[in-house]
């Protein structure tokens, strides 16, 4: 009988950490943790021992990408690879750890899961081996994420970001366009060690007064900022889901977005605004002027459960013999 072992080490406030609170709890096949200690996305990590992870009739799965090369056989979900598109030298390192270890591991199961259709692409390009199957578990959405009792009214709308500082989440090109869009105030909810440089940021563009930075909120007080504000703003260049723009159409509000970002414009569809350039400050603050001003409500999509994706990890984990 296959024994099933997972690195559950795969916590906090970041996509992955949430993925991992909502899948582990809901998998169907009997499970114990692995046991390691450290953290899953350190490089050397991968080659560390794994105790029992390496028996013969053990299957390891991880939430995540940190592959474990002395794991006889381990299931990973690769969400993006966003990595792989970082600046400078940290693209080299990651370009070094995808290639190897990574590789290495999704090519030995013979199957990875991810999160979307343009993650899946993505990953077939990558890959490059097409005896490797590509499961799409999709992704859920947390409960908290609903529409409010009452429509929107308010004299002074905000527009809300959820996110971090990172290249590929694009945020300069909001604060830039709010130096434009002059009775536009922000709410960020974004990591709390980030908010000293983002203010700094906001402060060298003259438009600090109008950013208010937030931290450390559960779902139900970000399901709050969603429910509150005009329309959530996204102007990522990469994702490879893009669970704000989920949680923002879940409790009716539309997403601003660059048209590019498809994850994001796949699950924005029409609810929202798309905007041509990721780069255009002008273009960014008419659609933020206009979000503000429409003041709209969107219906809420039908679908992304947790049940749902958890159910596929379960079945994906129980047809991998040890």
């Amino acid at each position: 009988m296959t024994r099933v072992l997972v690195d559950d080490r795969y916590r906090g406030a970041h996509g992955i950490g949430r993925y991992a609170a909502e899948v582990l709890p809901r998998l169907t096949v009997p499970w114990e943790p692995l046991g390691l200690n450290g953290s899953p996305f350190s490089p050397v990590d991968s080659f560390r021992a794994v105790g029992a992870g390496s028996a013969a009739d053990a299957v390891v799965y991880s939430p995540g990408y940190g592959a474990l090369v002395r794991a006889r056989r381990q299931l990973l979900t690769l969400h993006d690879l966003i990595q792989l598109q970082a600046p400078g030298i940290a693209r080299w390192k990651f370009a070094a750890y995808y290639a190897g270890p990574v590789r290495s591991v999704v090519r030995r199961s013979g199957v990875v899961l991810t999160v979307s259709e343009t993650s899946a692409r993505a990953l077939r390009e990558w890959i490059n081996d097409d005896t490797v199957e590509i499961v799409n578990a999709g992704n859920g959405c947390s409960d908290a994420f609903r529409p409010g009792a009452d429509a929107l009214t308010t004299s002074d709308p905000y527009l809300l970001f959820v996110g971090n500082g990172r290249a590929h989440k694009n945020l300069d090109v909001v604060l830039d366009a709010l130096a434009a869009a002059r009775d536009v105030r922000l709410v960020a909810v974004v990591p709390e060690r980030e908010i000293v440089d983002l203010s700094a940021r906001a402060m060298h563009r003259g438009v600090d007064a109008r950013v208010r930075w937030v931290s450390g909120v559960d779902d139900e007080q970000l399901a709050e900022l969603y429910r509150g504000a005009a329309a959530t703003v996204m102007p990522s260049k990469l994702e490879g889901f893009g669970l704000p723009a989920l949680e923002s159409i879940r409790c009716g509000v539309p997403v601003v977005h660059w048209r590019g970002c498809e994850s994001v414009a796949e699950i924005v569809g029409d609810r929202g605004w798309s905007v041509a350039s990721p780069d255009d400050a002008d273009e960014w603050s008419d659609a933020l002027v206009r979000a503000v001003s429409a003041q709209r409500r969107v219906d809420p999509p039908e679908g992304y459960d947790w049940d749902r994706t958890a159910a596929i990890v379960s079945e994906t984990i129980g047809r991998m013999p040890g």
